[in-house]
């Protein structure tokens, strides 16, 4: 399958895989502020980060690890990324960031929401884990909105982390998000 041409829609979004046309937007929303809460701090450079959407590209291409882009349908402003890590595992990994001048507009929820959906149609996981810091509340309340519990607890370097369990038949989980794939 070519997953670099699959596009995953939901009402106020379009998200596809991460390609390097994406790269300076995204580069220039990874912020201090916004990665308090994640297991990486802002990389010094555009070259640094080069280096790691690189490694995304052969991930996707290979169909065990998505970046997706999030742009709002329409406009096609970059709001952030989303994640579906670990694709062929039994419980692949969820994960989201929006750019800090879009918090507030349930664009993360939305996102998670239609990536676990695609995810469930192309993966049939069995669930879905979502690792967050235990104070960032509203990635909490994404999580927990999507009838995800905490099946783990771990002390970190930067904070304390809760692992979220997120079953593919809970309400919300696995609906939502219309998937085209458009293959040539």
């Amino acid at each position: 399958m070519q997953w670099n041409t699959v596009e995953i829609t939901s009402a106020r979004l379009s998200m596809r895989p991460f390609s390097a046309p994406d790269a300076n937007e995204a580069f220039a929303c990874i912020t201090p502020t916004l990665t308090r809460y994640m297991s990486f701090d802002p990389l010094p450079s555009k070259r640094d980060f080069e280096s790691v959407w690189r490694e995304w590209l052969t991930d996707i291409d290979a169909g065990v690890d998505f970046t997706f882009t999030i742009r709002r349908r329409g406009t096609q402003a970059f709001l952030g990324l989303a994640g579906l890590h670990r694709a062929r595992e039994p419980e692949p990994e969820l994960g989201i960031w929006v750019r800090e001048s879009e918090h507030g507009h349930a664009y993360g929820r939305e996102a998670v929401q239609a990536v676990a959906a695609w995810g469930t149609r192309t993966f049939r996981p069995a669930a879905f884990v979502y690792p967050v810091a235990e104070a960032n509340a509203p990635s909490r309340r994404i999580a927990e909105s999507l009838g995800g519990t905490v099946t783990a607890h771990r002390a970190g370097p930067r904070y304390d982390l809760l692992v979220y369990r997120i079953p593919v038949d809970a309400p919300g989980a696995s609906r939502g998000g219309e998937m085209d794939e458009a293959v040539p």
